[in-house]
């Protein structure tokens, strides 16, 4: 069982995620339940990550560990808030973004949610289209 808070065009929801089957979840979303039916995920081989040492106690301060982005994407990575399919990009390689900017749209439980830059920048890389079903923490768009 998974839970997550997400906070969608500024409406909060509380999602908790029970793996029923191969391909089968009960989904609670503000206490409605839905049994849903998702493709499940190819495991992909990756390259090992080379773990950083540890920071000092007094330096760390409590946060939850986020999912880490597949090694292909860098470190302006934008990626995706929850599990959805891209249904439109509105950017391309090389196209100037400001922070606030449109760069996609994802459908996730049958609402649309825009993916807006969070940084002034340059379009670096694209990995997703427009029909592609992409999870949490999964690469969206680089913003160099």
């Amino acid at each position: 069982m998974s839970k997550f808070k997400f906070t969608i065009n500024g409406k909060n929801y509380e999602v908790t995620v029970t793996d029923k089957d191969t391909n089968l979840a009960d989904v609670e979303v503000n206490g409605t339940s839905y049994t849903v039916q998702y493709e499940p995920q190819t495991p992909v081989a990756s390259a090992p990550v080379r773990k950083a040492a540890p920071a000092p106690a007094a330096a760390a301060a409590p946060t939850s560990a986020p999912t880490p982005a597949p090694a292909a994407a860098g470190a302006g990575a934008i990626v995706a808030p929850l599990p959805g399919t891209v249904t439109n990009v509105a950017v391309s390689v090389g196209a100037s973004v400001k922070r606030g900017d449109l760069l996609l749209v994802m459908e996730a439980m049958k609402m649309e949610n825009d993916i807006r830059s969070d940084r002034d920048g340059v379009i670096k890389s694209v990995y997703v289209a427009a029909g592609k079903t992409v999870m949490q923490g999964d690469p969206l768009v680089e913003i160099g």
